[in-house]
């Protein structure tokens, strides 16, 4: 199974992509989307959905996993960030690429083994899990391919397998 995992916003898109295939992952490729902040908004977003096209068409994910919104103390952050996130949702359903949610909560657990993990933790374990040499820059591509292992072990057979039978059609 191709999993593209997403760390969602409107300055930095980060994207990791896996193979994940007998309980073990195989980097495929992993950076980030990133928009100038002079750029007017409505272009930003463009560029976001535009490049994620790419993605979907180079690699033809079978699943894509995306960071789930909090609410945090910066309302005007939190709405730009859920507008280039509809944008990604919105890529992902025209390129027919499921989308499935998790928490950083649920992304900690799965990557880590503990759900209050500090980030230089998750960043370690994702580099241990993937065999890197260095913890991906930025943040946001770090944060992306742990994105997509935590779909990796969270998707049960029933639901890769149906993924992989859409895919090719049966």
């Amino acid at each position: 199974m191709i999993i593209l995992g997403i760390d969602p916003g409107y300055a930095i898109v980060g994207y990791g992509v896996l193979e994940y295939k007998n309980n073990h992952f195989s980097v495929i490729d992993y950076g980030a989307i990133t928009t100038d902040a002079g750029t007017p908004f409505n272009r930003r977003l463009e560029h976001i959905y535009d490049e994620m096209t790419e993605l979907f068409n180079k690699y033809r994910p079978d699943a894509m996993s995306i960071e789930k919104l909090f609410y945090n103390s910066n309302a005007k952050t939190v709405i730009d960030v859920s507008q280039a996130r509809g944008v990604i949702m919105l890529a992902a359903q025209k390129n027919k690429v499921p989308a499935f949610e998790y928490t950083p909560l649920q992304v900690k657990q799965s990557v880590v083994g503990y759900g209050r993990a500090e980030k230089k933790q998750v960043q370690e374990m994702i580099k241990r899990i993937l065999f890197l040499e260095k913890v991906p820059k930025p943040d946001d591509t770090a944060d992306a391919l742990a994105m997509a292992i935590c779909h990796g072990h969270s998707s049960g057979s029933i639901v890769s397998g149906t993924n992989l039978r859409i895919r090719n059609g049966i």
